[in-house]
């Protein structure tokens, strides 16, 4: 039985900002052979009890999901509130892994606190605002989530997976779907794109 929703009051007081890169499903999207379709996210906000994260694809209040992330292993629970962006998910979590979680955010915290990278020496970046939006050669548009990009490419992950070859835009920089993963998809852009420039001209605003 789903136990009653936690206010927003007891999440925002005992939360703590983790960014977190990870996966998700939800009970109503499934592919082909009626298995749950996998997509990227981001945490912005954990607590013990609740989870804010960054999505591509909506669930609908109330419904399941089903959330990995490699330093807290697998978390499910419900949608209780849409935000800008994402969701925020009510955990079902037992009390002994509830004591482990807030353990581990502590710890987390104080490490990328401690932790300081200028992403933009690395070769593939991870953007602040990780929304964007795909334009197809119909002219149509989605949303999509970017996992993580450079001056060549962008791996997405998005509620549909354009066949290999596929020419479209991610935000405005032009390329082709090279290559499928569980969550989404790789572009290869037809030209590079300059560094300084690359997030403007990828990511939504």
């Amino acid at each position: 039985m789903r136990k009653a929703p936690v206010s927003t009051e007891l999440f925002e007081r005992r939360s703590v900002d983790v960014r977190l890169g990870g996966r998700y499903s939800l009970a109503n999207r499934r592919d082909m052979q009626g298995n749950r379709r996998e997509f990227a996210c981001r945490t912005s906000r954990v607590s013990p009890f609740q989870m804010m994260i960054s999505v591509p694809v909506l669930g609908a209040i109330g419904e399941r999901v089903v959330s990995y992330f490699g330093e807290f292993g697998k978390l499910d629970g419900w949608v209780s509130q849409h935000v800008e962006g994402g969701f925020l998910i009510d955990l079902a979590v037992p009390k002994e892994k509830r004591a482990q979680l807030a353990g581990k955010l502590s710890w987390l915290e104080k490490r990328q606190k401690e932790t300081v990278i200028d992403a933009r020496t690395q070769e593939r970046i991870i953007p602040e605002n990780p929304h964007s939006t795909l334009i197809f050669a119909d002219g149509s548009t989605l949303g999509c989530f970017v996992i993580d990009m450079s001056v060549t490419g962008a791996a997405v992950s998005a509620d549909v997976q354009p066949a290999i070859g596929a020419p479209l835009a991610v935000g405005r920089s032009v390329g082709r779907v090279v290559r499928h993963f569980a969550e989404g998809f790789a572009v290869k852009f037809e030209r590079p794109v300059d560094r300084d420039y690359l997030e403007h001209l990828i990511i939504k605003t």
